[in-house]
């Protein structure tokens, strides 16, 4: 499918699929979605909740990298252990890493050196990125995942439901419920009643919150 380089609204890019017209990130904001759905409402909120210096997340649909290298930003600030794993189809190319601009709007002196190093480790292997970020990425489909009470958090990042439904239903939701520890939390940037729906029937308990610039209402499900 064709596909091309965007700049979204707070001037970080992001890769647009023109045959869905769905990106990777909100249009209003790249970062400022990974920022308020991922990390403050995901990362801080389970840290603070349950009293964590170390936390395992699993990220469903590793892409561009973004949530990764903010999450690896966020480790070194708050000195938490990070072991994260990140699970990805069809990995972002080389060339469209090399036009995403994240590393020029994210602070931290060894951004550029962090974001490029998490897209050229091997695939497959745990590897530590810093003293506080270890990153192990998965090349395959979310159906194939099979953990059990391994996370504390998982960002649930796949593309729309509009254009694949087939990553919200029941029998991922499953696998992500198993996947988590008791207590473990579930964000994701959707706020569809279908999503919803599909959640509780599993047996997670949703909150709906405000969403991030652009976006009215996100989820949140804790196991």
């Amino acid at each position: 499918m064709k596909r091309h380089i965007i700049t979204t609204g707070d001037g970080s890019k992001t890769i647009q699929i023109d045959d869905w017209h769905e990106q990777y990130h909100s249009i209003h904001g790249a970062i400022q979605e990974a920022n308020h759905v991922f990390l403050k409402t995901g990362f801080d909120a389970v840290i603070s909740e349950l009293k964590l210096d170390a936390i395992s997340i699993l990220e469903i649909g590793f892409g561009t990298g973004l949530n990764a290298i903010m999450t690896l930003l966020k480790s070194e600030k708050d000195a938490v252990h990070v072991d994260y794993v990140g699970v990805e189809a069809y990995p972002v190319s080389v060339s469209e890493i090399k036009q995403l601009n994240y590393t020029e709007l994210l602070e931290g002196k060894l951004t550029n050196k962090h974001f490029n190093t998490i897209h050229i480790v091997p695939w497959e292997e745990k590897t530590s990125i810093t003293n506080f970020f270890q990153l192990t990425k998965q090349n395959k489909k979310f159906q194939e995942i099979t953990n059990s009470n391994q996370f504390h958090l998982i960002y649930f990042d796949a593309f729309g439901a509009r254009v694949q439904p087939e990553l919200w239903t029941e029998a991922i939701f499953k696998k992500m419920y198993h996947a988590l520890k008791v207590n473990g939390v579930l964000v994701t940037y959707s706020a569809k009643g279908s999503v919803r729906r599909a959640l509780q029937s599993v047996g997670f308990k949703v909150e709906r919150l405000p969403g991030p610039p652009g976006k009215r209402e996100m989820l949140r499900a804790t196991k």
